[in-house]
């Protein structure tokens, strides 16, 4: 290249004119360059917007798509035809190929509304592919003809070649937009828009012809759940979580039966074992049973939790997803339209009824012409106007003296006499005149003026019209088009309470590292690698950090444990001195709302300070501790006790109470707490044998910090315990519940060293304890026990000798009074058992405690309730306190 040309500065403007021209004689002709491309990244952008990625309002179609369906038309004979035919057709009409007319015509025939398919179309659930176009046919659905083609109101273009005329938009009388869903991507734009119910989208149409209020969500061919509280009418912004089912098949296996819209069961299973790979989840094995309906089979690890490996699956794999629509359309055919699914349907209910409306004017019009015709012929033939053709030589003498004899008739005709019905007429066969039936002719007028009142009739009523319209397709088509995505509000699954903890973490307190790494150190705790962890200095600082295999923090920890934001049980009592010789100060709180890696102090930050007692209480338990003062100058009081429970829980940031202005020498702790928190909902998981607070199993009871539960096992042995979560239960145990000391419990066992059976009732009279309330022979067992208040049962004695005794009805609280857990009860029979089942108990109604009692009759009596003010503050402390 020239120096010249390598000097050229595209920012002049400056054209490119060939040596060769003329610039003196030929300037006029001449076309810059950049005026032949600077407009042709915006034209380029709106024809993919206009002609490619975007369905019109109109009809809900893609230009590929209505030409499919146009081109289905024209070769329907009532038989399928071969899909590749049918693509061979479209490329009249369409300019892209082959593969595009054949995977968007798939994508229609597998939404099962369009098309009726014969072969292998694909299958939606597994992501398997459709057969060669060669090899599947395919023709109009019944649907199809019903709400696609009107001709005689269809609006006509010329195809892209000129040759043959297309629909500019199909005169669809459905909202088939919506019903089918669909999504694009042009240059710089996008649509999303999610499929509906087909018999909820009519019913919402019917709804709007009524003026009533609606709504529509969305509804997934391949069902699952859906949480669409985020929906927001479909428009951007807005968000739909959809999910698969999963139900417990035995205590070791989930299955998935229904999966998420926007997957299929091979994403599906390849996202479920990268999260095992990666540890998030642990799953023995998983199998894809699916054919016509979705079966994964996912085997546990022993020991697994089935609801808690639900929820990580929805947590960390594709059995939960986000979908976000955008309401996009092509409006006019020149202009995209960012709209909401509700103005949608609105427009295209209107849009139906237009053409309904345009459909019956212009049957109207037809049949109105038919009667016009009819009745001419009939005068013409009864008139015998046809005689005297023979003296008119040419057409328009003909027609001056038609027009006359017409002309005492013009009153009852519903138009005027033109040229085209008297050619009509002239023409009419001499045959037919002589066979002309004038009672038939009446009887077939009669008839038209019939259909046309009817039309008029459906005219001036066109919204009852349309209502009829959309109620015929559903009483049609809407069989088997129930809505199958079950609508759900999802409850907020935190990672980090379901993610496997197969990490552990370790702590070098005195130099200040923690971390995954450092396995020579003092073990912690179980993590897993998505967790954050809580540190606490000796120096009274404070920071939570994501778990690595080493970091450090500072030295001379007191405290490191797994950190979960959201828990606000977790309570920190601690006694601080302020400063390097300040007073001390008692406080506690709990931490929630910080930001990671970021140090906070929990003293007043003077230097110095120093933490002298640390506690962490994950159910806010509140110790007593004891104080020691060093001896200085005439203090006399150097030993005192402090209770937790006197101290409010307070912020982070708060100073605390003064504990004492001398230097402490030592704390002591003197008693263990007991929880100060509002009661907190405790469940048992079946499976794992273990107790939580996040919903699994079965929900025992909410429980104070004096509650117990209470545990009863087949070996006979009793006891109650606080219900802590780490609790591990024995394999016998048949009753767990939560414990009411007033309650009796009753039992029948057999007496190993006396062969017989007895019945007793007792109440656990120590509940620190665990005793055996059954002799302790080794044949001695337990056949029934019941924590009922008035327990019935049946007992089924075995057959001796061929003779059968009756059963017989146990009546506890009248065969045997409440006694100590040591008695041996009342003899049942010495006579072998072959059962004994438990009844219905009798109806009871509990009698409170006295003080209980007095309470409720206040509360119910309104006695003075208005002097009291009850708060509850976010720490879960109860303040009452007089006005």
């Amino acid at each position: 290249m020239s120096e010249e040309n390598q000097n050229i500065n595209p920012d002049e403007s400056q054209d490119f004119i060939p040596e060769s021209q003329d610039h003196s004689d030929h300037s006029d002709s001449i076309t810059k360059v950049t005026g032949m491309y600077k407009d042709w990244f915006l034209d380029y952008a709106s024809y993919v917007i206009l002609e490619r990625a975007v369905p019109a309002i109109e009809d809900g179609f893609k230009p590929v798509q209505r030409r499919i369906m146009h081109s289905m038309k024209e070769l329907d004979d009532g038989r399928y035809n071969k899909v590749a035919n049918i693509i061979g057709h479209t490329m009249q009409y369409h300019p892209h190929g082959d593969a595009s007319i054949g995977d968007a015509m798939v994508n229609i025939g597998q939404k099962d509304l369009l098309i009726d398919c014969q072969g292998n179309w694909g299958n939606i659930l597994t992501g398997d592919g459709a057969a060669a176009p060669r090899y599947i046919e395919a023709r109009l659905s019944k649907f199809a003809q019903d709400v696609l083609f009107s001709p005689k109101v269809t609006e006509w273009q010329l195809s892209y070649d000129g040759r043959k005329n297309e629909p500019i938009h199909l005169p669809v009388k459905f909202p088939l937009l919506l019903a089918q869903g669909g999504e694009g991507i042009a240059v710089g734009l996008s649509t999303k828009l999610l499929p509906h119910n087909f018999n909820e989208l009519i019913d919402a149409s019917i709804k709007i012809l009524k003026g009533k209020p609606f709504t529509i969500f969305p509804d997934f061919p391949t069902a699952g759940i859906a949480d669409v509280s985020g929906y927001n009418d479909g428009m951007r912004g807005g968000r739909v979580r959809v999910r698969a089912k999963i139900a417990p098949l035995d205590k070791n296996t989930l299955v998935i039966t229904q999966i998420p819209f926007s997957t299929d069961t091979t994403k599906l299973i390849d996202s479920i074992l990268k999260a095992n790979e990666k540890g998030k989840i642990k799953i023995k094995k998983i199998e894809d049973n699916t054919a016509a309906e979705v079966e994964i089979l996912i085997h546990l690890q022993p020991g697994t939790s089935p609801d808690k490996m639900i929820d990580a699956l929805y947590a960390f794999t594709d059995c939960e997803l986000s979908v976000a629509p955008l309401g996009c359309v092509i409006e006019n055919c020149n202009r995209p339209l960012f709209i909401g699914v509700s103005d949608m349907l609105k427009i295209s209910t209107n849009r139906t009824v237009n053409i309904l409306k345009r459909e019956l004017e212009i049957q109207l019009d037809e049949l109105e012409t038919k009667w016009h015709f009819s009745n001419l012929e009939k005068i013409f033939i009864r008139e015998e106007m046809y005689i005297d053709f023979k003296l008119y030589s040419d057409r328009e003498s003909l027609y001056e003296y038609l027009y006359n004899r017409f002309e005492p008739f013009k009153k009852i005709l519903i138009r005027d006499i033109v040229d085209e019905d008297l050619q009509k007429l002239t023409q009419i066969p001499m045959i037919r005149i002589t066979r002309f039936d004038s009672d038939k002719a009446d009887e077939n007028i009669a008839k038209l003026e019939d259909e046309i009142e009817q039309v008029k009739h459906h005219l001036a009523n066109i919204i009852d019209f349309a209502i009829d319209h959309f109620t015929r397709l559903k009483e049609k088509y809407g069989k088997g088009r129930e809505r199958l995505t079950e609508l759900r509000n999802f409850d907020n699954i935190q990672a980090t309470k379901v993610v496997l903890r197969n990490q552990k973490f370790y702590v070098n307190r005195e130099e200040g590292f923690v971390g995954m790494g450092l396995k020579k150190d003092e073990y912690v705790g179980e993590c897993s690698d998505i967790d954050d962890v809580i540190v606490f200095l000796r120096d009274g600082k404070m920071m939570i950090s994501k778990i690595d295999d080493k970091k450090f923090f500072g030295k001379d920890i007191i405290h490191v444990a797994v950190f979960d934001k959201n828990d606000k049980r977790t309570i920190y009592n601690m006694i601080y001195r302020d400063g390097k010789s300040g007073p001390s100060f008692i406080k506690r709180f709990n931490v929630s709302g910080v930001t990671r890696d970021k140090e906070y102090d929990l003293t007043q930050e003077k230097a110095g300070s120093q933490v002298l007692y640390f506690s962490a209480n994950p159910n806010g338990e509140a110790e007593v501790v004891t104080i020691l003062l060093r001896q200085v100058g005439s203090v006399k009081k150097l030993k005192w006790d402090v209770d937790f429970a006197e101290i409010m829980i307070k912020g982070r940031a708060s100073k605390g109470n003064t504990v004492s202005k001398y230097p402490i020498k030592k704390i002591e702790l003197k008693e263990k707490g007991i929880s100060t928190l509002r009661p907190r909902k405790v469940w048992f998981d079946d499976t794992v044998q273990r107790l939580n607070v996040d919903g699994r199993g079965e929900l025992l009871g909410e429980f104070k910090p004096n509650d117990r539960l209470l545990v009863i096992t087949q070996s006979g042995k009793v006891k109650t315990i606080i219900p802590e979560l780490s609790t591990h239960f024995e394999e016998d145990m048949i009753v767990l519940e939560k414990w009411n000391k007033n309650k009796p419990i009753s039992a029948i066992y057999f007496d190993g060293e006396k062969d017989r059976y007895y019945v007793k009732r007792f109440l656990v009279e120590n509940e620190n304890k665990e005793e055996i309330f059954i002799s302790e022979h080794e044949k001695s067992q337990l056949e029934i026990v019941s924590t009922d208040w008035r327990p019935m049962a049946e007992v089924v004695f075995a057959k001796v000798k061929g003779v059968q005794k009756e059963n017989q009805i146990v009546n506890f609280e009248e065969f045997i009074a409440v006694k100590g857990i040591k008695a041996q009860g009342n003899q049942l029979s010495t006579d072998k058992l072959k059962q004994v089942n438990l009844l219905d108990p009798l109806p009871y109604e509990e009698i409170l405690d006295e003080p209980e009692a007095e309470l409720k009759e206040e509360l119910e009596e309104g006695n003075d309730i208005q002097d009291f003010n009850i708060q509850l503050d976010d720490d879960g402390q109860i303040t009452l306190s007089l006005d």
